[in-house]
């Protein structure tokens, strides 16, 4: 070919290189994110990542992954580094579909990307891409395999180790801060595949499955409550029609009462501060987390409160706006038709019950000043005889939301018996005040002082819990009286002071 025709060629490869190396990853996580595609995608089940660091180098970092998967051919070895060349090009039964993954990534954070893979342990392959002979025109393919040795210490049979050299856009230059930036956002994109037991490590470090909606038992701090269900839905693949796909939605609430007063640093450091968002799961790998499908709700501070996710079907992918670096979503409108109402409805509803669940809590703290009192002066009276009755249980039993143990007294507020202002009830380490929000004195007398900012009124409101908690220490202190005439002379007199009150 001469050198004119040459110039036309489709694709300028050098000034191609540089382009890509501008375009497609969002950061470091996501490059290496894509290495890992690779490696479940050839059915690795140890997947290692070494971050290391030579001050001597132009580049100190360089980092490694190697895996365990079936490693390839020398063919199929160099076609892995061609853009767009894969020997499973648009297969959606895994993680890749268009083989650009792995010099796409590669290049977008070094600029030499060096491939060694095995299929036996008496033998490698090993290849490479360098951005700058590329760039100068001394590379115009890739390069043909050599024969080489599995890289030192490697014992599986087989396998692909991928090292990036010369690392010049990283995120970040300290490997200590690569590493833990890594084990959160891998943590939680193969989150499924770490709970099917994949075993991945950076640095010799296992990285631990991430649950962004606290709700799995073997991933850490699983106390988060899940909110009405799963809800599948059925969308085309297209807007005209074409393929059919599930959508399955789920949501979770936080334990507002439990983690609230957990310090702020605690709160980042479990994912709940600045976390509000939708999880986006294709198959079994997360592609996006962010504020999606909810462009009828305005964000607020509530929502860092409650988790969703949005798993679907490969088949969706364009559906979903899926491109090659499966790091973000960009729906077709018949998607966002189909998937924004059900998750508005369901985050409106979550955000009014954080909101509520924060009020309460909030609230509750106001009662620390009776119960730490009442709590001091106990030894100082007789102690109660007898244990929790039946009738304790059953008052327990009724309240919303329900009571967190905890010893000695406890103030709690609930609604749903408007004809009571307080009850109470035995517990194994303590009392149980309960306040009746809806009783005509909570509204008129008590509840404007629990609500107000003026240091008098709350102090006024400690004093009355101090009389109630000693009326109803009072009643429990009586274990022979008879249930029913309790019941009665409560009910009685809770009536005579709505009708002053009315």
């Amino acid at each position: 070919m001469s050198d004119s025709a040459s110039s036309y060629s489709i694709v300028a490869v050098d000034r191609f290189i540089q382009a890509t190396r501008d375009s497609g990853y969002k950061g470091t996580k996501s490059a290496i994110a894509e290495l890992v595609d690779n490696s479940l995608q050839a059915g690795a089940e140890e997947i290692g990542i070494d971050i290391t660091s030579d001050r001597t180098r132009e580049y100190p970092v360089e980092i490694r992954l190697t895996d365990d998967g079936g490693g390839m051919a020398p063919d199929v070895l160099r076609q892995s580094l061609q853009f767009g060349g894969s020997s499973r090009f648009d297969d959606r039964s895994g993680l890749g579909r268009f083989g650009m993954g792995l010099p796409n990534a590669s290049l977008s954070q070094a600029r030499q990307v060096v491939v060694t893979t095995w299929t036996s342990a008496s033998s490698a392959w090993q290849t490479s891409l360098d951005v700058d002979e590329i760039a100068a025109g001394a590379v115009v393919e890739v390069p043909e395999p050599r024969q080489t040795a599995r890289p030192t210490g490697v014992q599986s049979e087989s396998g692909t180790s991928v090292v990036w050299r010369r690392c010049d856009r990283l995120d970040n230059r300290r490997p200590s801060t690569i590493a833990r930036k890594l084990h959160a956002s891998l943590g939680r994109r193969f989150r499924y595949f770490l709970l099917d037991g994949v075993r991945m490590t950076i640095n010799g470090e296992a990285v631990e499955p991430l649950d962004p909606l606290f709700l799995d038992p073997a991933c850490p701090f699983p106390e988060a409550t899940p909110f009405s269900g799963t809800r599948t839905l059925e969308v085309s693949a297209r807007p005209d029609g074409g393929p059919v796909g599930q959508i399955h939605v789920r949501f979770s609430e936080l334990p507002v009462a439990k983690w609230s007063n957990l310090s702020n640093k605690e709160k980042r450091r479990r994912g709940i501060t600045k976390g509000a968002g939708i999880s986006v799961v294709r198959g079994m790998r997360e592609v996006d987390y962010g504020w999606f499908f909810l462009s009828g709700k305005r964000r607020e501070n509530y929502d860092d409160w409650w988790r969703c996710e949005v798993r679907f079907d490969p088949v969706l992918d364009e559906a979903f706006g899926i491109t090659h670096t499966k790091q973000q979503i960009r729906p077709q409108a018949h998607v966002l038709e189909a998937l924004s109402p059900t998750l508005e409805q369901g985050a409106k509803a979550l955000a009014r019950r954080v909101r509520d669940a924060h009020q309460s809590a909030r609230l509750a703290r106001r009662f620390e000043d009776a119960e730490r009192i009442a709590n001091e002066r106990e030894a100082k009276l007789p102690p109660l005889a007898g244990e929790p009755a039946e009738r304790d249980r059953a008052v327990l039993a009724r309240l919303s939301p329900p009571v967190i143990e905890r010893k000695g007294y406890v103030i709690h507020r609930t609604r749903g018996v408007p004809t009571r202002f307080f009850d109470h009830a035995r517990t194994d380490e303590g009392l149980v005040l309960v306040l009746h929000q809806d009783h005509v004195f909570y509204r008129r007398v008590y509840g404007p002082l629990l609500q107000s900012e003026d240091k008098a009124d709350q102090a006024l409101a400690t004093h009355l819990e101090l009389v109630l908690l000693s009326a109803a220490r009072t009643q429990a202190s009586i274990p022979d009286l008879e249930p029913a005439l309790s019941e009665r002379l409560m009910g009685a007199w809770s009536d005579t002071l709505a009708t002053y009150l009315a």
